[in-house]
């Protein structure tokens, strides 16, 4: 997986996760990445800096300093709303989302908001199953216990 800070012709700024560089390029490519903030399409890779994990743990200067966080655009804030939302008001049922859906939609188990993970074929067959589901914007928080 790789990270990409993007930014569209409009100078939103934003980051987005792909299978690789060749993935990015083929979407790209096909005009199907997009601007999280308006959707517009004509979007370029900004410079950024890579993550780079070392053996060596931090030193105790580097560790103690204070971290500089910028302010979220209303786009990010608008998210991190949507999220805390979603997951106050909706059970999180992990890789079981799927089946959970199913076993709602026919019955089996009563109604109520869920939130998981699904595979990209099992959201498909669930949508051809007439099953009503979205992506969200965001990965969901993993409950530990």
């Amino acid at each position: 997986m790789i990270r990409y800070t993007l930014s569209c012709a409009d100078g939103h700024r934003f980051e987005s996760w792909f299978q690789s560089a060749d993935a990015f390029d083929k979407l790209h490519a096909a005009g199907m990445v997009a601007c999280a903030v308006c959707g517009g399409t004509q979007v370029q890779k900004t410079l950024m800096a890579p993550s780079v994990a070392t053996d060596k743990p931090a030193a105790p200067a580097e560790r103690d300093a204070p971290k500089l966080s910028t302010p979220a655009s209303p786009a990010e804030q608008a998210l991190a709303e949507l999220k805390r939302k979603i997951e106050a008001h909706s059970d999180y049922v992990g890789p079981r989302f799927a089946q959970e859906a199913r076993d709602m939609h026919a019955g089996l188990t009563p109604e109520r908001a869920i939130h998981g993970e699904a595979r990209l074929d099992e959201a498909k067959k669930l949508i051809e199953e007439g099953i009503p589901v979205a992506p969200l914007p965001f990965a969901p928080g993993r409950k530990t216990n």
